[in-house]
């Protein structure tokens, strides 16, 4: 039997381990695809994720005892990859050290810069990039073809049609001004591919220099370009709780 201070659900064992979301792998052991230490698990289990043995399909599960919460400052000109076949600048150059296997949570294109959460937390990662759960991003983007019409505001929040779809800000900000170039912020709860920058172009103010400064409640505050710190419990609260744990 585990011991009472180190046995957890063992779906959530398996759902940090990144095998699925908690439901999926809920339904992973209800479908007795599961064993630990031998035996078909069940609906209700729990384990000692430091000596269990678990397999899913035959294949042994590692389970994560040492969870790694991390906000990094992305800079620009960074792939964001943990193992880039091209040999460029990414992610593990900057946090490489960690002994266990990181995942980054959500992309920002190698143009934009900012706030990147990497974790080895599979449950959590997979609740932060699902649609459904709507975490909000927030960016502020350096913008040309200023002054900055009033009604851009109101189009970025009515919605503005792209290619793939309609998309709409959550909230909208103008920073400041100076000539041409404009500096606002905008907050979104969606992930398309180069969102932000289609949605500026599209109502005629391109982007010239994009950065991420909040995914939910955590914040990049005053992190260097290229610097990481590990997220406080608070945070990582947080970000469980917008996530609808």
């Amino acid at each position: 039997m585990p011991q009472a201070d180190t046995a957890e659900r063992l779906q959530k064992v398996l759902a940090a381990a990144g095998v699925g979301s908690r439901r999926a792998c809920e339904d992973l052991i209800f479908r007795r695809r599961v064993t630990v230490n031998g035996k078909v698990a069940k609906l209700g289990d729990k384990v000692d994720p430091t000596t269990a043995e678990i397999l899913v399909d035959g294949q042994r599960v590692i389970a994560n005892t040492k969870l790694v919460y991390l906000a990094l400052n992305k800079p620009r000109g960074v792939v964001s990859s943990l193992d880039d076949e091209k040999g460029r600048t990414e992610l593990a150059d900057f946090v490489g050290q960690f002994d266990v296997r990181l995942h980054h949570v959500g992309r920002l294109d190698a143009d934009s810069e900012g706030l990147l959460l990497i974790t080895n937390d599979g449950e959590l990662t997979n609740k932060l990039t699902h649609p459904r759960y709507e975490i909000q991003k927030t960016y502020v983007a350096e913008v040309v073809n200023g002054p900055l019409p009033r009604n851009v505001g109101r189009q970025l929040l009515s919605g503005v049609e792209l290619e793939d779809g309609p998309a709409k800000a959550d909230s909208f900000k103008l920073l400041g001004a100076l000539g041409k170039t404009a500096q606002v912020e905008i907050v979104l709860h969606e992930g398309r591919k180069h969102i932000v920058r289609r949605m500026m172009e599209e109502v005629g103010h391109p982007v010239t220099r994009l950065i991420r400064t909040a995914v939910g409640p955590v914040r990049l505050g005053d992190l260097r370009p290229g610097g990481f710190r590990h997220l406080s419990p608070a945070e990582i609260a947080a970000l469980f709780k917008a996530a609808g744990d």
